[in-house]
This record gives C-alpha cells, structure tokens and sequence, in this order.
C-alpha cells in the first residue's frame, strides 16, 4: 500500500494519467477554470474503486461469517437464505445474487439484505465498530495472500493524496456500509471518518448511565447505491463534486452527477482486467463501460494504468 503523498508514481503515463494530470492544473491553477477550495470535492466508491472486491466484497465476507456463526447455534437458520449459503460456504450464491442486482434484478438482494440486517442487530455502534476494526486488521484476503487492509490500491491512494495535496475534500461514497468503513478510513486513505457516506442501519438511543448507548436495529436506513449516490453526496456535501471515480453499473448516477457547465471535472472508471495482478472481470460493469464510451469518462485500466496494484 502506498502512503498518502502527493505524488502519482504508481500510475503510467498513459491517457489515464494524463487525463487526471490536466483536470487538477485546471480546477487549482491561475486561469479561467480556477475553481475555489472549498469547491473542490472528489467522490469515490470503495469496493472495487478503492480496494479490491473479488472474490466477493471485503464486508460480506464479514457478514457471512457472523451469519455462518448464528446458523451453528440456532439449526433452524441454516434451511433459510442467507444463512444456508454463510453456513455452508455457497458463496456463488452469494455472487449470483450479487450479479442479478448489477443487472437490475433485486428480487434475491432483499433476502440477501434482511440477513445483512440481522445479522448485526441490536448490539451498539462501538461494538460493531470494535468488531469491523478487529476483522480488518486480522483477517487475509482469501486468494491474495495479504491482509484485508493491504488491498487497497496504491494508484488510488495516491490519487487521493494527490488531490488532497491540491487541495480537494475527498469523500468515500460506496454502497458499502458507512459504519464498516470508518474505522479504518482515515488510516488507510486519508480520509477522516466524518467523510465517509456509505449505506447505513436504522439506529436507536437508549439512556443509560454511561451517557447513552445507540444500538443497530434490523432496519435499513438507506441504501448508498444508484440514484442514491448523488442524492446522499448532496444531503451530505451541498456541493456536486468535480471528480468521481467508480468501477460497476451502481456508480453510474454518481459519475453522471458529476458534470459541470462552468467547472473542470473529470469521471473515472476503474476497468479490472488483470488475471495476473488482481482480477479480470467486467460482470456488474458493462452499462458503466457503455456510459464511459458514449459519454467520454475516462477508463483506468488495472492492467496498462498502473505500475502496481496494492
């Protein structure tokens, strides 16, 4: 993993590159396209844009195992979905349900959610916090042979060291969840946690003498996902940002949010298509890849882009 600098040494000099180069002269430097500081937002989704997301997310990787945990004690769980594919390891159901959601069809995510719900309800922030923090920092990638937070990738955490030494606000707008995120947020990218929009759980407060304790609940509060993006970046923000990175159909609203009549602003693609390095797959992506040929985004190939991957 690369340190949060203000350089670009992990990236070639190839369009990509190139692209990002001429946007950040443009919105920071002295002529008609200066755009001010406190304009300068870039928004970014996490999995598969800012860490790896094969073979299946980082975070569900997380849920299944407390879900593979619940469906031991209570036998009855594991004949129900999602419980039955945690416990007996059946993460190509998973991946399936995973595929027919970027295809449009959420008809398995909603079962797949309500696990995702119970799966962490009624115990407090700062337990689930504890429990995500110790999972990230003690857990291997299960084909990469690193820890879960070496998979961050180095070109995009210099990307955003890159901006940020320029003077940009970095975001985290990913369908992942918001709690799951933070703890390591401002460690591993440089973001601090108050920056990170994700999905998120109903939440509860309940008075005690200890100040309060706020609980999860087995209800969704959103879903950070499609037209939902852009509504959360601007309820969180107030601002459309001026760069957007993506990787998967789900990110399309976002990087279409992201345009300007009067600013610079640049939409970036990250295409996974190194077997050798990473990951070589476009299932989820192919109307983004549609969006970026019609509409001039800019496309990150994992293979010709980057000098390195983590």
């Amino acid at each position: 993993m690369s340190d949060v600098t203000g350089s670009l040494t992990s990236w070639r000099d190839g369009a990509a590159r190139q692209a990002i180069v001429a946007f950040v002269s443009r919105a920071c430097g002295d002529g008609p396209d200066h755009v001010p500081v406190e304009e300068r937002v870039a928004v970014f989704d996490n999995d598969g844009t800012l860490w790896c997301e094969k073979p299946l997310p980082i975070q569900a990787d997380f849920i299944l195992r407390r879900l593979a945990a619940m469906a031991e004690a209570d036998p009855e769980l594991r004949e129900r979905q999602p419980w039955k594919a945690a416990y007996e390891r059946d993460y190509g159901w998973l991946g399936q349900v995973l595929a027919e959601h970027y295809a449009g069809d959420d008809s398995n995510v909603r079962i797949l959610l309500g696990g995702v719900l119970a799966a962490h309800s009624g115990i407090s922030v700062d337990e689930f916090e504890a429990a995500a923090d110790s999972f990230l920092r003690t857990t291997q990638h299960p084909t990469l042979g690193r820890g879960y937070l070496q998979c961050a990738y180095a070109p995009m955490v210099e990307l955003l060291g890159y901006l940020k030494a320029n003077g940009f606000s970095n975001y985290i707008a990913s369908g992942g969840g918001r709690d799951f995120m933070r703890p390591i947020s401002e460690e591993l990218y440089g973001i601090p946690r108050d920056r990170v929009i994700g999905s998120a759980t109903a939440l509860e407060y309940s008075s005690d003498d200890s100040g309060g304790t706020i609980l999860r609940k087995a209800e969704a509060d959103y879903l950070d996902e499609g037209p939902q993006k852009p509504i959360r970046i601007w309820s969180r923000i107030g601002h459309r940002p001026l760069l957007a990175a993506g990787n998967s159909n789900g990110d399309i609203p976002m990087l279409a949010f992201t345009q300007h009549a009067d600013k610079p602003f640049l939409r970036l693609l990250v295409l996974h298509d190194d077997v050798e390095r990473e990951f070589d797959y476009t299932s989820g992506a192919e109307q983004a890849l549609e969006q970026a040929a019609t509409n001039g985004w800019t496309v990150v190939s994992v293979k010709n882009d980057w000098s390195t991957v983590f």
